[in-house]
């Protein structure tokens, strides 16, 4: 009587695990909710006097170029594909794991 008892509330565990992680994945796909945020890019400012006019010529291009490159990828794009590509892991872990715990209560109740 009580694998049985045991075996209903590993299943329970099991089954909400599963739920529970499906509901929060709807949520952030669905743009309810941000991804839990693992990666984050800080921008570095430093200021430093300029020594030639080759090195402040080389500075404005390399201003120019990476302005370009945010015009095309906005900066914080490649974090939040990171972000999600964690948490779809991460809730393919959960899943799989809330099958196991759901599969052994499973075996408790035969």
């Amino acid at each position: 009587m009580a694998a049985k008892i045991t075996g209903i509330i590993l299943i329970v565990i099991g089954v909400a695990t599963i739920l529970l992680t499906m509901y929060f994945s709807y949520n952030i796909f669905m743009g309810k909710s941000a991804a839990p945020e693992v990666f984050k890019i800080s921008e570095n400012t430093t200021s430093q006097e300029k020594v030639s006019v080759s090195q402040d010529a080389q500075d404005q291009i390399g201003k120019i170029v990476s302005e370009q490159l945010k015009g095309m990828f906005p900066s914080d794009s490649m974090t939040k594909i990171l972000n999600l590509a964690s948490w779809s892991i991460l809730a393919g872990i959960l899943i799989f794991g809330g099958t196991s715990i759901a599969g052994l209560g499973i075996r408790l109740i035969k």
